[in-house]
């Protein structure tokens, strides 16, 4: 596509380049300008979100009360989920705190963790991965040339999330998602976090010969299982109070002596690679312009400061130089072999096997069951 076919959104950063799945108004506002509009409109005014936090949260009380727990809060150390933490310590809730190690976490982010479960007296669970299979799992999704390797880290954690659930009876996930921080990500950056086939399918064609020991999972039929009997129920917590991600990184620092770790998801030492280097260098993928439209819609900054923000690379050329060999090191890559993945063509998750497949037949035979019912 050359310039001259490249459209802009008039109010964000992105583009027809980044996604095809764009679309403008008669003002030139793009789609997932709308849908921000949309989304944040649909909560209410300040005074319903405020009524019905106040619903919400009474309504985990009772549902928790006589019980250790009344919620599961999933924390990484970063500023969403600490925040999240400190919030529900503030409105008198008992989370059982679940952490997942893959073994990336930084030391700030361990830190961070320990000093919260530590201030507000919470319990935290701790699921570890073995390091050789989870490397492995990821050395697969490299090789593969697949744009979403986090889904590895977001599907386990939306294991443990279930299992822990079943198990002690939990109804309520809070959520670190807010619409004033997330709500724009184009089409084809990411992957579903829940499609264990895909996952299967790509270590199975890539892994060489890794195996699926301590990594938590949920297949199709688990997760069946779950939808019809565990009706486990996310409440995003932030986008029902006034979010400021600066104020908030102030009050943590303040109330538990929180560190800023210095990025979106750069509490994990993978996460910051990932996202500053192999993205933008061998998908053409700069999140930044997703972060930053989403900071533009929320009115936090300018499209012209973001502009400037825009024209600086993603990463500091020095640093990422130690951070690359770190990595290559710990997944006993040569540099030849790295760069070989990094030159290959990407290919997209759809080239793999489908949970989907299996939710489309089910969901068809649940209509033809109700037809049925319905004619006689």
């Amino acid at each position: 596509m050359s310039s001259q076919q490249i459209q802009e959104c008039s109010q964000c950063l992105l583009n027809t380049k980044d996604t095809s799945y764009i679309s403008f108004d008669d003002n030139g506002v793009c789609s997932y300008c709308q849908s921000y509009k949309h989304k944040v409109f649909s909560l209410g005014s300040a005074n319903e979100k405020s009524d019905y936090l106040k619903t919400k949260i009474n309504e985990i009380k009772l549902h928790g009360k006589g019980k250790k727990f009344d919620c599961l809060l999933g924390l990484s150390g970063g500023v969403d989920s600490s925040y999240m933490a400190f919030l529900a310590h503030e409105l008198g809730l008992k989370p059982l705190v679940i952490h997942l190690d893959n073994g990336w976490n930084s030391e700030i982010a361990v830190k961070n963790i320990e000093k919260i479960c530590e201030k507000f007296g919470f319990e935290l669970y701790t699921y570890v991965i073995d390091w050789e299979e989870f490397v492995g799992l990821q050395k697969a999704y490299l090789k593969a040339g697949v744009v979403d390797i986090e889904v590895l880290t977001d599907h386990a954690i939306y294991a443990i999330l279930n299992k822990l659930s079943y198990k002690f009876k939990i109804k309520y996930t809070l959520s670190g998602f807010n619409y004033e921080t997330e709500a724009i990500m184009p089409k084809g950056w990411t992957y579903s976090k829940r499609d264990f086939l895909n996952i299967k399918d790509i270590v199975a064609k890539y892994g060489e010969e890794v195996k699926f020991k301590t990594y938590p999972y949920i297949n199709f039929y688990k997760a069946l299982f779950y939808y019809w009997f565990l009706k486990l129920e996310t409440f995003e917590l932030l986008n029902f109070v006034e979010y400021d991600k600066e104020t908030a990184k102030k009050t943590l620092i303040s109330e538990i002596g929180w560190t800023d770790y210095g990025g979106k998801h750069y509490e994990s030492v993978f996460t910051k690679f990932y996202q500053s280097y192999i993205l933008p260098v061998k998908f053409g993928i700069d999140k930044r312009r997703a972060h930053l439209s989403n900071q533009i819609c929320a009115q936090k900054i300018s499209k012209k400061q973001a502009n400037q923000i825009l024209e600086t690379k993603p990463f500091d050329e020095q640093l990422i130089s130690m951070e690359r060999d770190y990595i290559l090191k710990k997944f006993s890559l040569s540099e030849k072999e790295f760069e070989k993945i990094m030159q290959e063509k990407p290919r997209p998750h759809s080239e793999f096997d489908t949970d989907q497949r299996l939710w489309n037949r089910y969901f068809s035979l649940i209509n033809k069951i109700k037809f049925w019912k319905k004619r006689y």
